[in-house]
């Protein structure tokens, strides 16, 4: 494994955190300009392939260094520390979404973030907070990340050792849920909206990067256009995201697709991470890794670090975005959901999302007694 810090892990986590946040305000404008709208994934499959990425590269250091052992007492320690976080940012979630709802009266904020189930059955739905099958809306990444990093002490051996075996796997698990409709179960018969079958072949992609990461530079030399992998890439981009923009307008869509695609395409799955999915961001992401130098002048810009810091402590800020997002729609109702409101909900939270990574990142340099370590916190 490289030694080296590939700096954009943090900006693209960050950046995936602000989308997130964006994309969970009910009608904000800005959601426009996240990812969603220009192709078939977004900031979510960013997120977990990071996430794999950043956890890999971090315990599989210290298991080199330290030995597994200590590894995977390491990893379930944060296993533990992301399950408290998980359990107190429900208890907030409801006490928030249960005040909004008191004061708008054009929707049930309760019935939209799913806590309708909590109100029929408190009992049942707190134990079923315990098991991990009861998430309200905007809450299910931070149980899929539990998960996933719950099971690492049995895939970073293989990682590690024999990084192809593991992918393949990897790929065989995920080729169940289309083949026998592999899930867990959720509360009143449900299943999981992250599918953690599924969403585990993109975890593992990210651990296998980190593994491998040095040696994806074989075509480093040779010009984009010579390389017919991020040529095809970039033309799969394309497609996808003229198919993406074409929803914006359905009457150009019907006239335009032809049914034989569209039968093959649609329903194109969040919950079991669609292949088209799951190519669109694979495609994004090499075609970024070959686009973007790993260490030039534009990670040390304002943006670029404020970014970046989110990036760095991306659990507490991700929970923060969370707690931002009913929050953000409350006011926007009260304000008679103006495009105006909107805007402004959605720049206040950003900034208050910047100004929590700022003051973690201070707040660590300030108590720290020796050098900053090289490798960040993990995952979330």
């Amino acid at each position: 494994m490289t030694n080296e810090r590939d700096l954009r892990i943090d900006f693209f986590r960050g950046l995936a955190l602000i989308f997130i946040f964006w994309d969970h305000v009910p009608n904000n404008p800005l959601a426009y300009l996240t990812v969603r709208n220009v192709g078939f994934s977004d900031a979510a499959e960013i997120f977990v392939f990071l996430a794999g990425y950043a956890a890999v590269l971090a315990y599989g250091r210290i298991a080199q260094r330290d030995g597994f052992v200590v590894a995977c007492i390491r990893i379930l320690r944060r296993v533990w520390v992301l399950y408290v976080a998980h359990i107190f940012l429900l208890t907030l979630l409801m006490g928030i979404v249960f005040v909004a709802n008191n004061h708008v009266e054009t929707r049930d904020m309760v019935q939209e973030m799913g806590l309708d189930y909590f109100v029929r059955n408190p009992q049942q739905a707190l134990a079923d907070e315990l098991l991990l099958r009861f998430k309200p809306n905007l809450t299910d990444p931070l149980p899929l990340y539990i998960l996933l990093l719950l099971a690492l002490p049995l895939i970073l051996p293989w990682l590690l050792r024999r990084t192809a075996w593991a992918v393949g796997l990897s790929v065989a698990l995920y080729l169940m849920v289309p083949l026998f409709g592999w899930n867990l179960p959720a509360y009143e018969g449900g299943v999981w909206y992250f599918n953690p079958v599924a969403w585990q072949l993109l975890f593992v992609l990210g651990g296998a990067c980190a593994v491998r990461g040095q040696r994806m530079t074989l075509e480093k030399a040779r010009p984009l256009k010579r390389q017919p992998l991020f040529m095809l890439s970039a033309f799969y981009l394309l497609l996808s995201g003229s198919i993406a923009l074409s929803w914006q307008w359905p009457a150009i869509q019907d006239a335009v697709m032809p049914k034989i695609i569209a039968d093959v395409l649609y329903p194109i799955s969040k919950t079991d991470l669609s292949p088209v999915r799951l190519l669109h961001f694979l495609a994004l992401a090499y075609c970024i890794a070959k686009l973007l130098p790993t260490a030039t002048a534009w990670m040390n810009s304002w943006p670029a670090r404020q970014t970046s810091r989110m990036g760095r402590f991306s659990l507490e800020v991700f929970c923060l975005g969370v707690l931002l997002a009913p929050l953000a729609d409350m006011a926007n109702a009260l304000a008679g959901d103006t495009w105006p409101m909107q805007v402004c909900t959605a720049l206040v939270g950003l900034g208050l999302m910047v100004l929590l990574g700022g003051w973690l990142d201070w707040n660590k340099r300030l108590g720290a007694s020796a050098p900053v370590a090289t490798v960040s916190k993990v995952g979330m």
